[in-house]
């Protein structure tokens, strides 16, 4: 049960690459910079040795910060897992840009209060996760708007040819720091599960960590995933919310990425999704607000919102289901 268990965890880790490829390589492909075959592994390498850089702060919250990890056991991480598992599933078979990461939060806040009520939930992690909903697409916004304002002054007397060639050059960098930040914060989140799941199985003694072959393998599922990639999201990502051009590419991704850096150091499981969407909206208004097509925005924007609750209903589904056998 228990290797079942970390297999469907690493398969969730796996669907998490690929629903969220397009996070990382949306901009850099609808740009033309690199071809969709060679900016998934660009976007893998990356994710995969993201945790040279990053500690486990983001694996901590996730493994006792949202529900209480004294309740936690085998059907509670398994219903956890299908809720996500679920909701992904549903939203990449509708092209749908949703957030992994708060499918899996809202699956173990299903199945924790299914198992403990209410008193399952930790609120202060719960709450920064709920900030987070909101902030990060801000966030990355506003740093993508004062990106396009900064390239735009540096280059204002480079001719647009010279522009293009120089941030064709810099997209392939701000394309590997998203990619580095997603393989950050979105791979410590399974850690967290597979670690929270030792901890109740008592094969894990001492303070809560995270073993290092559990690093290993969630930085590699996340990889594999990425390599597998989510093409009608990239198309989403990439140029239904507006067309992109390099330079605006690079503030975006650049813009996004120091958001989820900031986030990982601080411990805050954020959506990549929601961070690289207010990212893009941010590059396309600081054109025109007309160049956002916001009826894509709003619908991606409603899909944050259904993501928690619907993945929590899914989970506390699961988790009964297994009180039946």
């Amino acid at each position: 049960m228990l290797f079942g268990l970390i297999g469907i965890a690493l398969l969730f880790d796996l669907l998490n690459g690929l629903h969220d490829a397009a996070n990382s390589i949306a901009t850099v492909v609808s740009t033309r910079v690199l071809s969709p075959q060679l900016a998934v592994f660009w976007a893998a390498f990356f994710n995969f040795i993201a945790f040279l850089v990053f500690g486990q702060h983001v694996a901590a919250t996730i493994g006792k910060g949202i529900i209480s990890a004294d309740i936690v056991d085998a059907q509670v991480i398994f219903g956890a897992l299908m809720g996500a598992i679920t909701w992904n599933l549903v939203t990449w078979g509708l092209g749908i840009p949703s957030s992994s990461s708060h499918a899996l939060i809202g699956g173990l806040i299903g199945a924790g209060t299914s198992k403990a009520g209410i008193s399952a939930i930790v609120w202060g992690g719960v709450g920064k996760t709920v900030a987070a909903i909101f902030l990060s697409p801000l966030i990355g916004m506003v740093l993508a708007l004062v990106m396009v304002l900064i390239t735009s002054w540096i280059f204002v007397r480079k001719t647009p040819a010279t522009v293009d060639r120089i941030f064709r050059k810099g997209q392939l960098l701000s394309a590997s720091l998203y990619s580095l930040g997603h393989g950050g914060n979105d791979a410590q989140k399974t850690m967290g599960i597979i670690a929270v799941l030792l901890y109740s199985q008592g094969l894990l003694h001492g303070e809560f960590h995270i073993p290092f072959w559990v690093v290993l393998s969630c930085q590699a599922a996340m990889g594999i995933g990425t390599l597998v990639g989510g093409w009608r999201i990239v198309h989403t990502m990439g140029s239904k919310i507006t067309r992109l051009t390099p330079p605006q590419g690079f503030c975006a991704e650049t813009g996004g990425a120091i958001t989820l850096f900031l986030a990982t150091i601080g411990g805050i499981p954020v959506s990549t999704t929601h961070t690289i969407t207010g990212a893009i909206v941010g590059v396309g208004a600081a054109r025109r607000m007309s160049a956002v097509r916001w009826s894509v925005a709003s619908s991606i924007v409603i899909a944050w919102f259904v993501t928690l609750p619907a993945a929590a209903a899914v989970g506390a589904g699961f988790y009964f289901l297994t009180k039946l056998f």
